[in-house]
């Protein structure tokens, strides 16, 4: 007889699990960024032009879960309020840069985010969370 192995959390439901704690961060990021006046996609824009000077606007829109079309408006508005620069790269490329107001907020912002991240995984012990890490590197595979 072939004893079938029990599964404590299936898979559906650790997905909507990841999905729930990533919406819990959004409304949280989301408050938290709401005094500094940017939304959570502007944040995250800014954090990785931080990480990544001169991205062009699709490697932007990619990286922001974003489409180029609405990534486009995005920066548009960016650049009129001061937070991105938008400058000419190889042929009709446009590259985009953090101005000084722009880099003032990502670190104001990243304080705040890790903040909330923090504070969401506090009942986890380090070793729980390095395991946690490591299994979602696992499972992202080439994607992380």
């Amino acid at each position: 007889m072939v004893k079938l192995r029990t599964v404590k959390h299936q898979p559906a439901e650790v997905g909507l699990a990841v999905k729930r704690l990533q919406h819990r961060h959004h409304r949280a990021l989301s408050q938290a960024l709401a005094p500094l006046g940017l939304s959570l996609v502007q944040w995250d824009t800014l954090r990785h032009l931080d990480r990544q000077p001169d991205a062009s606007l699709h490697d932007l829109a990619v990286l922001t879960f974003q489409t180029d079309q609405s990534f486009g408006s995005l920066a548009v508005r960016m650049a009129e309020r001061g937070l991105i620069e938008r400058v000419p790269g190889p042929g009709r490329a446009v590259r985009h840069r953090l101005t000084e107001e722009g880099a003032r907020l990502r670190a104001e912002g990243q304080a705040l985010a890790d903040q909330v991240v923090e504070s969401s995984f506090s009942l986890l012990s380090p070793a729980q969370l390095d395991e946690l890490g490591d299994l979602l590197a696992i499972a992202l595979g080439s994607d992380a």
